[in-house]
């Protein structure tokens, strides 16, 4: 009898630490949802020449941006994918990953830098690097805001975003 009595309290005390483990993970995933809450929307559109560019931010409860952009390349390309990111400062700073509409079986992803000037959106034009498969902007080299192509004016939510 007293050898039965210990793998039981055993087996008890393993039920009560897994149970301990799901409400952690409960709640772990109740914050992230909440930190992933959407706090407020903006639209935006750039256009240069022949192209046009529709950008929409939902910024979050944790202070980060996602959202979708759709770049209408002339003369035929078009990007559609999704952004996310987060300020620093004044720029906003996202990977932006899209499909081109010609090759809709890969993906790709490219960062890019928005200064937030007035009620504007610039993309700026920095120097990219590659690494191990990775392109990001290369840190000790600026970013140039001033002459770029395009500069985002704020839209109207729902024409060309999804």
């Amino acid at each position: 009898m007293k050898n039965l009595v210990l793998p039981c309290l055993l087996v008890i005390c393993i039920g009560f630490q897994s149970c301990k483990n799901e409400e952690k993970q409960k709640e772990a995933a109740a914050a992230k949802a909440d930190a992933e809450t959407i706090v407020s929307t903006e639209c935006y559109k750039a256009i240069y020449e022949q192209d046009t560019i529709d950008l929409k931010l939902n910024t979050l409860k944790n202070g980060k941006v996602s959202g979708q952009m759709v770049m209408k390349v002339a003369p035929v390309t078009v990007r559609t994918g999704e952004v996310a990111g987060e300020f620093h400062g004044d720029t906003l700073f996202v990977d932006y990953t899209f499909r081109e509409s010609a090759s809709k079986d890969k993906t790709f992803k490219n960062p890019m830098a928005l200064l937030k000037r007035d009620k504007q959106l610039i993309l700026g034009n920095g120097t990219m690097q590659t690494t191990m498969g990775v392109t990001y902007l290369v840190k000790d080299k600026p970013i140039d805001f001033d002459r770029v192509k395009y500069k985002f004016d704020l839209a109207q939510c729902g024409t060309g975003t999804k």
